[in-house]
């Protein structure tokens, strides 16, 4: 049975899921998030847990648990100004981090230098974390990419889902890569389906696709390119559930201090709520849905 059919969906409908991720990384992304999430202009949001403002969105997240608020597993610590670490620092996690105590700064360092049962140390601790902030997480994914083995093949796949299984939350993995849209390359098509297997057997609900544009501002980028871009992705979503990637903030001192493009932040933030996309999801009769759907078949299938 289809993922679409399993949820109560006909085969042919297009639902959609758009998540702000980066939650926690500042307090100007954590007022982007939350003003999206009660608009309802995104699905869901997830959250950086070692980042230092998680603890106001873990707050806001407990406080209003209407709202479909995952956990943004990371691993990583890209940006120079600004820098985090473990969360199970009381522990020993020495190959997730530098010499200066922070995670590594790109997805292929991490790769060279995690071993599996400190990744799995450390993805319990974020998720413990949430969960002792008052949390009721809804689902999980993965900051830059991480776990999935993408600069080295060397991923994490079996720890994360076997995490993921023991705490009931779905996982940001499609079933079927979308290679055409550069999120994940060709070669990795048989891991995807081999973890895909693996997802089923273990029990945790994954996507059907997972889609987004470039994060990073593109040559003579401009809102409006960017929104025809976004348009123009829309209409090219498939039957099943998709996932879609955004990175929303607002334009303020705090973000510009560390973020190299706090611009494309600002559009990301300003797209969903815009009449011109509202109005493309009409059209094209797509359905925005929830994370929490994902979660309670999860949970309902382990009953």
């Amino acid at each position: 049975m289809s993922l679409a059919k399993a949820l109560g969906y006909s085969e042919q409908d297009k639902l959609l899921l758009v998540n702000a991720d980066d939650m926690g990384l500042c307090h100007s992304v954590n007022k982007a998030a939350a003003t999206l999430l009660t608009e309802g202009a995104v699905s869901s949001a997830t959250m950086m847990m070692p980042c230092g403002w998680s603890s106001e969105a873990a707050a806001w997240s407990a406080a209003n648990p209407a709202y479909d608020v995952g956990i943004h597993l990371t691993l990583t610590s890209e940006w120079d100004a600004y820098k985090w670490g473990p969360v199970a620092a009381d522990s020993d996690v020495s190959s997730l981090v530098t010499a200066a105590g922070y995670f590594h700064s790109t997805s292929q360092a991490f790769e060279e230098h995690a071993e599996s049962d400190q990744v799995k140390r450390e993805l319990i601790a974020q998720i413990e974390r949430a969960l002792n902030l008052g949390m009721s997480p809804t689902h999980a994914d993965n900051h830059m990419g991480s776990l999935y083995g993408l600069r080295t093949g060397k991923h994490f796949m079996p720890e994360v889902l076997e995490v993921c299984a023991a705490y009931g939350l779905p996982f940001r993995l499609p079933r079927y890569l979308n290679v055409e849209k550069g999120v994940a390359p060709k070669e990795l098509e048989e891991q995807a389906r081999a973890t895909a297997e693996l997802a089923d057997t273990m029990g945790v609900v994954i996507l059907d696709y997972l889609v987004g544009l470039p994060f990073q501002l593109q040559e003579g980028e401009t809102y409006e390119t960017f929104k025809e871009e976004m348009k123009a992705l829309l209409r090219s979503l498939k039957p099943g559930v998709t996932e879609l990637i955004i990175h929303p903030s607002l334009v303020t001192d705090e973000l510009k201090g560390f973020h190299f493009q706090p611009e494309k932040r600002g559009m990301e933030f300003d797209i969903f709520r815009d009449r011109d996309v509202r109005n493309e999801l009409e059209r094209e009769g797509i359905k925005l849905i929830r994370w929490r759907e994902l979660q309670a078949l999860q949970r309902s299938r382990k009953a």
